[in-house]
């Protein structure tokens, strides 16, 4: 029986489908493309899923619409929403549907994967240990500026190969960062990553956060090369990160 993670796209462009198919079940993961809802329920009636990549824009019943029936019908099927660049109106109400994470449009497809795979260890992780776990994810790590991220042990290795140890807060915190590279994300933003749909607006713990990270990451915490301040926006992490499975 085949163990690896199902993975149900939903998008009406069969190029993107394709596209992202080919590159997902490349890495490891079985893939079954939907065209519209219809098909989406389809699907859902036929096979176990365990996870969702969903178009915002869709014919029909469009991504908000078929993530709230979700939620509604009790399926706590993850779900990834596909938005387009700089929508933060439709960002906000896919995850208040109960979207558990989203990606803006343009995006590579390393990036969705790093996404599907962060989103299964989290939500895997709130359960009984699923055979549906992907191979290999329990030895996952993230390399950035000298520093590894052990995302199975929590663990933190300085360039020097000592260890720190993070919070959970301070570790979820991370991988946030470390899974969006380069990017501004906003408080609100982190908070949705860090803490789910159990967030509460405005919450400023996630400075209190930052300014932990700092002192362990940062050769001079008042000035941060790593986790930058982008004034009235949020916070940005600064360095390339590669992923390694083994």
């Amino acid at each position: 029986m085949d163990a690896s993670p199902h993975i149900l796209i939903v998008d009406d462009h069969r190029d993107i489908r394709d596209l992202l198919g080919k590159f997902l079940v490349g890495h490891g993961l079985r893939v079954t493309p939907a065209a519209n809802g219809t098909e989406m329920w389809e699907v859902l009636a036929n096979h176990r899923i365990d996870l969702i990549v969903l178009d915002l824009m869709l014919p029909g019943e469009d991504g908000l619409v078929l993530c709230r029936r979700l939620r509604g019908e009790g399926r706590t099927t993850p779900v990834i929403m596909l938005t387009a660049m700089g929508e933060e109106t439709d960002r906000i109400v896919g995850l208040e549907m109960g979207a558990d994470d989203y990606v803006a449009k343009p995006f590579s497809s390393r990036e969705l994967l790093a996404r599907i795979k962060a989103v299964l260890r989290r939500t895997q992780s709130n359960g009984p240990t699923s055979a549906a776990s992907p191979a290999g994810e329990e030895r996952a790590v993230a390399r950035f500026a000298g520093w590894t991220l052990d995302l199975a042990r929590h663990d933190l290795h300085r360039p020097d190969g000592v260890v720190l140890p993070l919070s959970k807060g301070e570790f979820t915190l991370l991988v946030a960062f470390v899974e969006r590279p380069k990017r501004v994300l906003s408080r609100d933003q982190l908070l949705d990553l860090a803490r789910g749909r159990s967030a509460v607006p405005f919450d400023r713990s996630i400075d209190t956060q930052v300014s932990r990270l700092r002192r362990k990451l940062e050769d001079d915490p008042a000035t941060p090369t790593l986790i930058k301040t982008v004034w009235g926006d949020g916070y940005m992490f600064t360095a390339d990160v590669d992923f390694d499975d083994h």
